[in-house]
């Protein structure tokens, strides 16, 4: 089956695209504030690219119904920038990638920056009449991506990513996720703001999957000791990633492998393949803490795990053995209600949560967020920020125990 792009110029001038792996790989020149679209059949990959001054710059890169019958889309600037763009599926806001008013941001960076950080960009920032117009790839100047990371971190692509054995930079390496099914491609430019103000009704081929059935019984296999430590009856959900590298993983936001629902102090073994390499969260809407966790490692065969509060807080966990190691982890203290007002981001369904650390559809690192967990919580206990300092948890049975608060 075949699903349609539609390529939205909101700007006040024809915009001229690039066009990889659809069209013939013909460009497009789009008319001002009009709208050309693409065929893109079901499992093919491509790249609609802006170009300025003859340079390519920002790009939106999509997967059509890819693994798990979802589509994978990301904004990228790892090529260079000279306007704004933003990805999504049609009608699900919820899945928009890219920062809307980039080059906005960027001049205010650009303003911000003292002398001497302007005289070392000057080859790869272009600017007239005191404006930046256009910026050449960051991917080839490392001071040029650490300037575009002070102001767009996690809002999209900005370094090479997992890319020829380099573990790539986690920020950038979350902007590849699924969105949910399979539907028509909504990409939208400006020089200013590109937020799309209405779409053409989604044309869907795939949905959300109801998890299976979870096995309860404990026959001495891999799996999770769970127990729901909260005051309230809790939906817990697995989620299998998609891909795993070395150092990498395509986390897995849309396509829950099984779920389990306890009452308060209920404990209960969750059965899972020994292959299983992913989290567990309670319910299915960001923020939310993530119980990392995989069940038979490549070079010891036994489970490993952690904490992240890196997609959002929404209550304590720990995570501990099972083998007679006693080594556990995370943290049980109630972080949550007594956090500032910025470090907070509400659920969709209203509950009270801790915003992002490193930035995801939703918006960039909240710096707020970063600095409250960081003096409550401290990355020894839980990843904050990615990187090291968060001992994992062993168990050479492929059994770890989860406690969530």
């Amino acid at each position: 089956m075949s699903h349609t792009i539609f390529i939205r110029n909101m700007s006040g001038h024809d915009q001229l695209f690039q066009v990889h792996g659809w069209n013939n790989n013909q460009d497009i020149n789009v008319p001002a504030n009009g709208e050309s679209t693409v065929e893109a059949p079901d499992g093919t990959s491509g790249a609609i690219i802006a170009i300025h001054d003859g340079c390519i710059g920002e790009q939106a890169e999509l997967t059509k119904n890819g693994f798990g019958g979802n589509d994978f889309i990301d904004l990228s600037n790892i090529c260079g920038a000279g306007g704004n763009l933003i990805v999504q599926q049609v009608g699900k806001d919820w899945t928009r990638k890219g920062d809307p008013r980039f080059m906005q941001n960027l001049n205010d960076a650009w303003n911000r920056a003292d002398q001497g950080v302007k005289d070392n960009l000057s080859q790869c920032v272009h600017v007239n009449d005191g404006v930046v117009r256009r910026i050449d790839a960051p991917k080839d100047f490392p001071q040029l991506e650490e300037f575009v990371r002070s102001f767009a971190d996690g809002k999209t692509y900005i370094g090479v990513g997992a890319w020829g054995g380099s573990p790539g930079n986690a920020n950038d390496n979350a902007q590849s996720s699924a969105a949910q099914g399979s539907c028509d491609i909504l990409i939208c430019y400006n020089d200013d703001d590109c937020t799309p103000r209405d779409a053409p009704e989604p044309v869907m081929t795939a949905a959300y999957e109801e998890p299976m059935s979870v096995a309860s019984v404990d026959d001495g296999g891999p799996g999770i000791v769970l127990t729901n430590s909260s005051q309230r009856e809790c939906e817990y959900f697995f989620y299998d990633n998609y891909w795993n590298g070395n150092g990498t993983a395509g986390a897995n936001f849309d396509h829950p492998l099984t779920s389990v629902k306890l009452q308060p102090n209920e404990t209960q073994f969750v059965s899972l393949p020994s292959t299983f390499k992913g989290r567990l969260q309670r319910g299915t809407e960001l923020p939310a803490t993530w119980v990392e966790f995989q069940l038979e490692a490549a070079d010891d065969h036994g489970a490993h795990g952690d904490i992240s509060l890196q997609q959002g807080c929404d209550g304590a966990a720990t995570i501990a053995s099972t083998d007679g190691s006693n080594v556990i982890n995370g943290f049980t203290e109630d972080v949550v209600s007594g956090a500032p007002e910025a470090a907070i981001r509400n659920k969709p369904n209203g509950e009270r949560a801790t915003d992002t650390t490193v930035g995801n559809w939703n918006g960039g690192p909240n710096q707020a967020a970063i600095d409250y967990l960081n003096n409550v919580v401290r990355q020894e206990r839980a990843y904050i920020v990615g990187g090291s300092g968060t001992p994992d948890v062993a168990s050479k049975n492929r059994r770890l125990a989860v406690v969530m608060y």
